[in-house]
């Protein structure tokens, strides 16, 4: 199969997104289909494309269908598809958590189902596309074509891995860990700047150089070796008085990320005694 012509199902961030970036890069896009007509115009204006008004029309002109619709609406736009003649086309989504199940008896419509998924947040629909020749992009589906898929994004500069289906949750798992979690983990941060003083800005200013250069020598040097902090000096005074100054929520948090945090210390420095930590911490060590 040659990829000709790629139409976009959604008219969101995300298809905004991959259509840009697809089209910057030479593939050639037939075009989109939205429930909001204003949002599918938009996007082939933007990506020098068509804008359809009904599924049928995208899939006829179309050789690769992205359904680019929030994850509750894959199925439904499935569903739909399977009305027309889908012979032939690779059907994918990009939903993180959803594998290409979702594209259920897809064999027997003679079509092939995939899952592309970016390690990457598409927050901008205008702007996010210049960045995702960074993003690690996993891959799951058909046999037929997925070799096809992965060279094509390689040859954009993309790292890809093929995943299995059954492994996509606890995938997604790791990436909302390293993503939602971190921010949920600055907003305490934050948060806590803010109860002394410090604006919004200029806590989020504050914790800029900490947070960049943390993440620089994760990357450059690796987990282990990166670790600092009163959990790896063996500092249990003052984990005890950070603990104290937590409000009821954030102690549970602190204590579980502790433990990890024990853990890797252990690997860092094998003839350390941590006793008195793990004393403080409690059991599940």
């Amino acid at each position: 199969m040659i990829f000709i012509k790629i139409g976009f199902i959604g008219a969101g961030k995300v298809g905004f997104s991959f259509g840009k970036y697809l089209s910057e890069n030479k593939f050639k896009l037939s075009g989109y289909y939205s429930k909001n007509n204003l949002s599918s115009k938009e996007a082939s204006i933007f990506t020098n494309s068509k804008f359809y008004l009904s599924i049928k029309d995208v899939v006829n002109d179309s050789d690769i269908i992205c359904v680019s619709t929030p994850d509750d609406e894959i199925l439904n736009i499935w569903s739909e598809l399977r009305e027309y003649n889908i012979s032939k086309r690779v059907i994918c989504h990009f939903s993180g958590t959803l594998s290409s199940d979702v594209f259920t008896h897809i064999e027997q419509f003679g079509a092939y189902g995939y899952s592309i998924h970016p390690l990457f947040a598409i927050c901008d629909k205008y702007n996010s596309y210049k960045s995702l020749k960074n993003a690690f992009i996993t891959l799951e589906g058909d046999s037929r074509y997925i070799n096809n898929i992965k060279s094509a994004f390689n040859s954009l500069g993309n790292d890809v891995k093929i995943i299995n289906k059954k492994d996509k949750t606890l995938y997604h798992v790791a990436s909302v860990i390293s993503s939602n979690f971190v921010l949920a983990l600055i907003n305490i941060s934050k948060s806590y700047l803010k109860t002394y003083g410090f604006k919004e800005e200029e806590a989020l200013k504050a914790l800029n150089p900490l947070i960049i250069n943390n993440i620089k020598n994760i990357m450059e040097n690796g987990i282990i070796d990166s670790l600092t902090g009163p959990i790896e000096r063996n500092d249990v005074e003052t984990i005890i008085k950070h603990y104290e100054k937590l409000n009821e929520n954030d102690k549970e948090i602190y204590k579980l990320l502790s433990k990890e945090l024990l853990n890797i210390a252990k690997m860092k420095n094998v003839n350390k005694d941590y006793k008195s930590i793990e004393g403080f911490l409690g059991e599940g060590l």
